[in-house]
Order: structure tokens, then C-alpha cells, then sequence
């Protein structure tokens, strides 16, 4: 079971998308520092970023599954915005398989670099507009509403 709320929604979900920025934005640096010299204390480059793949996806089936179909319930004036959120997580999901993709093959490490740029830019446009525009009406679900998956992102 999960502890009562502290924090309201919103502020719950920018600590997360906080969260994932500082993830991709260390991911980045690990690509343009180039390939790490095997040993102890190494990086391990392709597991974080399959764990960062994996985060972003689980909030974002999160979102699809559970947040929005709430919000929508409470706020139908919002079908227009929620119906954007979900379009951009399609297209990251595109992007996310992208990186997979790269990490299943000896990948050059300056496409790897450019499908984070891009993937940045992308997050960066969603999870702003995201709480722009949903923050208010998250706030409105009460103490009650729970969404694990979207709130909780694992810190791997």
C-alpha cells in the first residue's frame, strides 16, 4: 500500500520529469565523453540507457493508462491537450526504439549522441507543456488519486 500523499500531483510530477531530465542529461555526457575504458568504475553506457528507456516508458504507459483516462474523467475540457500528451509519447516511444536499436548494434557514437539530442528536445517541449497545462487539474484529482507508475520512476 502506498503512504498518503505529501505533495500535491503536480509538484510530484515535475520532480519526476526533473528526475528524467538529470538521467538523459548524464546520459548524454556519457556519450560525448566517448567509449569508457573497461575495468572497475567503468560506465555501463548501454544499461543506462536501457534503464532510462525503461523509465520514461513506464511513466509514460502510465500516463496513458492511468492519469489521463482520470483526468479526462474529472476535466473533459482537456480531451485537446491530453490527446497532444499522447501523441508526443508516441513519438518518443519511436525515439526510445530508435536508441534501443543503436545499443543492439555497434552503434557510432555521434548517431547515439544525435538521437538524445533530438530526444531531449522532444522531452523537454512535452514535460513543459505537460505541466503547463495539466498541473491545475491534477491537483483537483484529492488526496486519494495514486499512480504509481507515473510517479514513481526508478532511479536506476
Amino acid at each position: 500500500m502506498l503512504p498518503d500523499r505529501l505533495t500535491a500531483l503536480s509538484e510530484q510530477l515535475a520532480e519526476v520529469h526533473q528526475g528524467l531530465r538529470e538521467r538523459l542529461a548524464a546520459l548524454r555526457g556519457e556519450v560525448a565523453a566517448g567509449p569508457a575504458v573497461a575495468g572497475p568504475g567503468a560506465g555501463d553506457l548501454p544499461g543506462h540507457c536501457l534503464s532510462f528507456c525503461a523509465a520514461v516508458h513506464t511513466h509514460h504507459t502510465g500516463e496513458d493508462g492511468q492519469l489521463f483516462p482520470a483526468l479526462l474523467a474529472a476535466h473533459p475540457e482537456l480531451a485537446p491537450v491530453i490527446a497532444k500528451l499522447a501523441e508526443d509519447h508516441t513519438l518518443v516511444a519511436g525515439i526510445l526504439a530508435r536508441v534501443r536499436d543503436l545499443l543492439a548494434t555497434p552503434a557510432d557514437p555521434g548517431t547515439l549522441g544525435r538521437e538524445l539530442a533530438g530526444l531531449t528536445a522532444i522531452l523537454e517541449s512535452h514535460f513543459g507543456f505537460e505541466e503547463r497545462r495539466i498541473a491545475a487539474a491534477l491537483d483537483t484529482l484529492g488526496p486519494a488519486a495514486r499512480f504509481p507508475e507515473v510517479f514513481t520512476v526508478d532511479a536506476g
